[in-house]
């Protein structure tokens, strides 16, 4: 019997009320949640850890989303990670800048339940 891989996520972002409710609800579907309060500490827990999906705020101290963003292109695993922004910031030139970037997804916070995150997550780790 062939054992199922477990999945994980790596979840970037400064606003610490959002990253726990979001990581309690990936534990509760099985999936591995890493955390990380910053840019800086992100990059470092992503690879180190090298996590099946990464959700990335843009707005962050230490290092912001975009400069994460260039750090993993430049890493052949980095290049390969599917990033998913998730920030509140809609702006045209804030999604210009994402997919230019390499993201593989934007999603606005204030627009989405917590439920839809997850499923996004679910469907990149499909």
């Amino acid at each position: 019997m062939q054992e199922s891989k477990a999945f994980s996520v790596l979840i970037v972002d400064d606003e610490d009320a959002l990253t726990s409710v979001l990581a309690r609800k990936f534990t509760d579907e099985g999936i591995t949640a890493y955390t990380a309060e910053n840019g800086k500490v992100g990059l470092e827990v992503a690879f180190e850890k090298h996590p099946d999906v990464i959700l990335l705020d843009i707005m962050m101290p230490e290092m912001d989303g975009f400069d994460v963003m260039k750090a993993l292109q430049d890493d052949e695993w980095g290049r390969g990670v599917p990033v998913i922004l998730l920030t509140n910031s809609s702006s045209i030139d804030t999604v210009a800048k994402a997919v230019s970037s390499g993201m593989s997804e934007f999603l606005v916070k204030t627009e989405m339940k917590l439920d839809q995150v997850v499923d996004h997550v679910k469907n990149r780790l499909s």
